[in-house]
């Protein structure tokens, strides 16, 4: 479109939103917030001090209530102690004892056996205990519990008619949600028989990183990269989420999931979606969820020949980790002693659309690695003729990398001419810093995540069709290696960059990951 100048100008969405609070700005009514597992890990260590940064900083209304439910027996007064232990060991920064005190008035506990309607009944009771002494106007049923305890608390809270009313009730689940497409399927239908898909957040606390978010911001908020992004003049994609600690503790989950139902399934789609989706026509969360569930529909399927030639898999052995010698993964609590849980995956996709055609989308994340880190690295074609440098040279090609953890910046490799004579190319980078840029540290994902369920903004929670399409993309997999064990586990040391087929994988196509 252009003006009657006859220069070019941009169109607005009618999608794009006026100019009201911001979200640092809003303020919203009082809610209950009911935590299911309100003791556990958890919420001691996100939940609880998250909700108090809220509200220190009125984001979360003064006269909202915090409702612990959980196993543990406990009065008010001692679970209030927890909290407290909890925002000084967890909370980002020192406070004041009264903002802590003035929180802990808020806040109560329940005991639960989330089996027994007796719960549902004490449940009802002291939500409308706390509705009567104030202007409540929402209701969070936040699900910080195992997948086994889904169905009996959703079914309790629907007995008492705690999933509608004037409170406009939400859910928030945590993942895994379901172990493959038919207990997603599952799950999916026993919730939306007794909720509304606008009533339900599915959290995945990748999407609550600024980084993550920045990809959408960089996109389409900047025109030199968006005619780029595509098959014509980009090579490959590279996506690593690397983790130098083992399973913490969590042999009995994690030796049932394994890497691509803990990692692939949720993080890795979810940054794959954020990369090769098309432009919404707003940044609605509908909107935005329709072109990442195109993105998961449009990746070839896999057959056991593909899965045995291009992916990997792997298992920590014992090694060293942050300058300690550590054990190896059949040796953790509560995994056996020959397990075939994989706690390294790397892999080829292809999405296979108009954009993506034949661009190869290169993923690696695994347990125990030599260094915690996750970014995105998109990898540019080389110029079509050589022109500079000697033959000998090594001109590397443009990359641009964004990295989540564990700084969040952006970094642009250039080429440019060594000093001094000749034509030797010298490879440069060009980067932006959060810290160094706006001066702020980085705030805990959970922060926006728990902001936009009180808000009501689902763009970054997932949505039922989007969790079931990237069930679709890994349900291959995990049936592939599940029936057919690896021979060769453990493959990988503890504190490497896993096994050696890794690299082999990148160097079958004339490419090499990026150093983790």
């Amino acid at each position: 479109m252009k003006d009657d100048k006859g220069q070019s100008e941009s169109v607005e969405s009618r999608h794009l939103r006026s100019c009201e609070a911001s979200l640092d700005e809003w303020k919203g009514g009082p809610v209950v917030v009911v935590i299911f597992g309100g003791a556990g890990d958890l919420g001691k260590r996100m939940l609880l001090p998250t909700l108090f940064t809220l509200y220190r900083e009125k984001k979360l209304a003064a006269d909202s209530y915090i409702l612990g439910a959980g196993r543990r027996a406990m009065s008010d007064e001692q679970y209030r102690g927890l909290v407290r232990q909890s925002l000084e060991r967890f909370g980002a920064e020192a406070v004041e004892r009264g903002e802590i005190e003035r929180f802990c008035r808020r806040v109560a506990y329940l005991e639960a056996d989330v089996r027994s309607d007796e719960t549902y009944t004490q449940l009802c009771r002291r939500i409308a205990q706390i509705s009567s002494q104030g202007r409540i106007k929402g209701l969070i049923h936040y699900l910080a519990v195992p997948p086994s305890l889904i169905e009996p608390i959703i079914e309790g809270l629907f007995v008492r008619g705690l999933c509608t009313g004037s409170l406009e009730p939400k859910v928030v689940v945590e993942k895994p949600f379901g172990s493959d497409k038919a207990s997603a399927s599952r799950l999916n239908e026993l919730i939306l028989k007794h909720f509304k898909e606008s009533q339900v957040y599915r959290i995945d606390h990748y999407l609550g990183k600024e980084t993550v978010q920045n990809i959408l911001f960089f996109r389409f908020g900047n025109s030199i990269f968006e005619p780029l992004w595509n098959r014509r003049y980009i090579d490959h994609v590279q996506i690593t989420v690397a983790e130098d600690i083992g399973i913490e503790g969590r042999g009995e989950f994690y030796d049932a999931a394994g890497v691509v139902r803990d990692i692939v399934q949720n993080h890795i789609m979810q940054l794959m979606g954020f990369v090769a989706m098309e432009p919404p026509s707003g940044f609605e969360a509908n909107l935005v969820r329709d072109e990442k569930v195109k993105v998961f529909r449009a990746i070839r399927p896999m057959s056991d020949e593909y899965i045995d030639e291009f992916m990997v898999r792997g298992q920590y052995g014992a090694g060293m980790a942050r300058g300690e010698a550590v054990c190896g993964y059949r040796e953790e609590e509560k995994v056996t002693s020959d397990s075939n849980t994989p706690t390294f995956f790397a892999g080829r996709f292809y999405i296979d659309n108009w954009r993506w055609a034949n661009v190869p989308f290169y993923v690696r994340t695994g347990k125990r690695l030599s260094r915690r880190v996750t970014e995105i690295c998109v990898v540019f074609k080389q110029p079509p003729l050589r022109l500079l440098g000697r033959t000998c040279d090594i001109i590397e090609p443009n990359c641009l990398v964004l990295s989540i953890q564990p700084s969040e910046e952006m970094s642009l490799q250039l080429n440019v001419k060594k000093p001094g004579g000749g034509n030797e190319p010298y490879a440069i980078n060009m980067n932006f810093d959060y810290a160094k840029s706006f001066e702020v540290k980085s705030r805990p994902a959970y922060e926006r995540l728990l902001l936009d369920c009180l808000k009501g903004d689902l763009t970054l929670f997932a949505r039922s069709d989007e969790v079931e399409a990237m069930w679709d993309v890994v349900d291959p997999v995990v049936s592939r290696w599940e029936s057919a064990p690896a021979r060769d586990f453990p493959n990988y040391d503890a504190g490497s960059d896993g096994p050696k087929e890794s690299a082999a994988l990148m160097d079958a196509g004339g490419r090499k990951w990026r150093r983790i």
